[in-house]
Parts: structure tokens; sequence; C-alpha cells
């Protein structure tokens, strides 16, 4: 999930692709978690798999997001090491502040890891999210929708693709905060 596009690269080696919902993205994310929690141990207070994969039954683009939550963000860049050795790269915050991102796969990208301190507002924004789509099938349906068209449309520019989800992306946070303050 991404409203923010301000640091996305374009690059010709990156295909936007949108695809059926796949049963091995949930056994990715938990092979993943396991690499990741060796990297962070006791620095690390929680995983989880959020993004549009961790969404069953909707098409998605096939890369798994991992939100990793830590005691201090400082501390991560002393890691990008040990990320690089299970094969994720460091972005630094990557267009969000107080976020350490990580990627797998340059150009044919397969995970995404976002790191979070505990506290930091994104963490309750992507898994909101997350649980409302899971909750309203018809709202996950209507996202499936929108990122298949806009894979079509903007094949080779994710920014523009990211740009086209920003404004439902956006109306779902709100909805979702409402929903999840009063369940």
């Amino acid at each position: 999930m991404s409203g923010n596009s301000n640091n996305m690269e374009i690059s010709p080696y990156r295909t936007i692709e949108v695809v059926p919902h796949q049963t091995e993205w949930k056994k990715d994310y938990a092979n993943e978690e396991k690499k990741i929690k060796n990297v962070f141990k006791d620095e690390l207070i929680n995983i989880h798999h959020i993004g549009s994969t961790s969404i069953p039954g909707i098409c998605a683009k096939p890369v798994i997001d991992i939100m990793v939550i830590v005691k201090d963000i400082c501390k991560v860049d002393m890691l990008n090491n040990e990320m690089l050795t299970i094969g994720y790269f460091s972005k630094g915050e990557y267009g969000i502040k107080g976020r350490r991102f990580f990627v797998k796969g340059q150009h044919n990208r397969t995970h995404n890891v976002h790191v979070y301190q505990a506290g930091h507002y994104e963490i309750l924004r992507q898994l909101n999210f997350r649980d409302y789509l899971i909750a309203h099938p018809n709202e996950a349906k209507k996202y499936e929708n929108l990122k298949q068209e806009l894979s079509e449309k903007f094949k080779f520019d994710i920014d523009k693709y990211n740009d086209g989800k920003d404004s439902f992306i956006k109306e779902i946070i709100n909805k979702a905060d409402q929903w999840a303050k009063n369940k």
C-alpha cells in the first residue's frame, strides 16, 4: 500500500503486474518472517504481513509486504549488512520519515520490508487498512479492480500506478480508522 510516491523510481525494468491471489503468499511471508526475526532479534517488537498479498482472495502485485516494528529505529541502520545477507537492499527512509525500507530483488522485486519504531503513525494506518479490507470483501474487490485497471494502463510507470490508487487508499484509510474505533 502506498499513497506516497514521492521517491518511487520509474524503471523500464520493473513491470507492474497484478496477478490472481496465490495461496503460497502466506507461506512465503512465514518463511521470510523467520529470517527477519533472526536479523532483528531483541530489537523486534512485532512483525506483520501487510499489503494486498495479505488480503485473501484479491489480485495483487506479487510482492510480499512485511512490516517490522522495532524498539529503536536508529539501531536498524546497523542491521543493513545482515539484511543484505538474506537478500534485502536498504533504501533508507524512502519517502516516509521515520521508516527504514528494504527490498528483495532490485528489478524483479519479490518482497518489501517496512520498518517502523513502535508508535509510528504508519503502523496503525497499515494494519487498519489491511484488516478493514479483509472484513469488507466488497471494498477489497473495488481495490482489486482499480489495481488491475491501473496496472494495464501504467504497466511501466510505478509513479502513475501509485498516484492512481492514492484517492481510493485515502478514502479506505478514513473508513478503516472509523471502523477500527467502533469495533
